[in-house]
């Protein structure tokens, strides 16, 4: 066999095609499904306190989760995204983590912010864009951020946040700061142009980043399997841009958080960028906008249940003697009983007043903008039952 010199290339006489359907990566596993470490693989270091945290969050979010989407269709919210099974893959990432990397979420990453410490009092005000809602009641729910806990704000177009990243990885490595940047994104995303751009410039200027896809199973309504790609997944993608790359079981608390340990290790120390391929699979529908019975069975749903991220980390906890069950049951109890208040006492906040719809993106709002909102508040004035809660916050606060 030659060698190409310019290039450092394997030369061959023969023609070979190489079949890239062939190629299969595995899924690193560590806790299996009934709660007990795997022959042959170790439970990284978690101390009890760690652990316990990770499970208090997982609850939360679970229980966030559910009374929320209970809120939608009683009207008292327009829209919700619930990350139902996908707990332990944004969860066990972030618990890796250090607090001064920054997270560039999609939309099912609430568990990483609450485990930064975004409280319930904080979910419930931006899902309601009442006036002490951090982002001023100009997102859609769930388009949660945090600049004191460094969480970009969720754009709801798809991908956007994986360039961003890239840009932003490349920052850190310029400034030596010894951070890196986290990027969520499901593998319905990973078909959009941004991903491809994004990983590219991160493998060639050697940026610290980690790029997390969560591969639950669907983009909306879309199978992966068959219909979104030919190849094995999203993993092969960051191997054939020379990229560091992963796949693991995205409900396996532990294989994630090992996996984001070493991912991070490689960013931060040798200016690494990383793909970790979160399998796991959406329990919920898309959003509440979706019906999944119309393109998955309930033996589906029902063989995916069995592996639930949540249950499967409370079995480990309890044969550590950490919690027992009846403890766990008082910790949700407790927890879904914080929820509901929070929601009750968020709903009756007023929503932000109307002049701060032009602040924030000029140092002072220039004319045309001020006259543009003088329109706006004249239009209110004359049909004040159509837009009842805006109405009462114009005028010094009266109608």
């Amino acid at each position: 066999m030659a060698k190409d010199k310019q290039h450092q290339l394997d030369i061959v006489t023969k023609p070979e095609f190489l079949d890239g359907s062939a190629l299969k990566i595995p899924m690193f596993q560590i806790l299996a499904e009934d709660g007990t470490i795997r022959k042959g693989a170790e439970a990284p270091a978690m101390d009890k306190e760690l652990a316990l945290k990770i499970f208090d969050t997982m609850q939360f979010i679970r229980i966030l989760d559910e009374r929320m989407i209970a809120a939608q269709r009683q009207g008292r919210i327009s829209f919700y995204l619930s990350s139902l099974g996908e707990e332990a893959a944004s969860i066990g990432s972030a618990a890796a983590l250090d607090d001064g990397d920054m997270i560039m979420g999609q939309y099912r990453e609430q568990g990483a912010l609450a485990f930064r410490g975004f409280t319930v009092e904080q979910f419930m005000n931006q899902l309601f864009s009442n006036e002490r809602d951090l982002g001023k009641g100009r997102q859609m729910p769930v388009h949660y951020g945090c600049a004191d806990l460094n969480f970009m704000t969720i754009a709801s177009p798809l991908a956007t946040q994986i360039p961003q990243a890239t840009g932003y990885a490349y920052g850190q490595k310029m400034e030596k700061s010894g951070k890196c940047t986290i990027c969520y994104f499901g593998e319905g995303a990973a078909s959009e142009g941004d991903f491809h751009a994004a990983l590219n410039m991160a493998a060639v200027y050697k940026v610290p980043a980690i790029f997390f896809c969560r591969n639950n199973g669907y983009a909306i309504s879309t199978p992966s399997q068959g219909e979104q790609y030919a190849g094995d997944g999203i993993a092969p993608r960051g191997v054939a841009y020379g990229m560091k790359t992963i796949r693991v079981d995205g409900n396996d608390l532990f294989a994630v958080y090992q996996a984001t340990l070493l991912a991070r290790k490689l960013a931060v120390e040798e200016n690494e960028p990383v793909l970790i391929e979160g399998m796991s699979y959406r329990m919920a529908g898309h959003s509440t906008s979706d019906d999944p019975t119309g393109y998955r069975t309930r033996e589906e749903e029902d063989e995916w249940r069995a592996k639930d991220p949540v249950v499967r980390f409370q079995k480990w906890l309890q044969k550590q003697e950490w919690i027992t069950e009846e403890q766990a049951q008082e910790n949700y109890d407790s927890k879904k009983a914080a929820v509901l208040a929070a929601l009750k006492s968020a709903e009756t906040v007023p929503v932000p007043h109307i002049d701060e719809i032009i602040n924030d993106v000029y140092d002072t709002p220039p004319k045309h903008l001020k006259q543009q909102l003088e329109a706006l508040k004249a239009h209110i004035r004359k049909y004040p039952d159509a837009y009842p809660k805006t109405a009462s916050r114009i005028d010094g606060g009266e109608k």
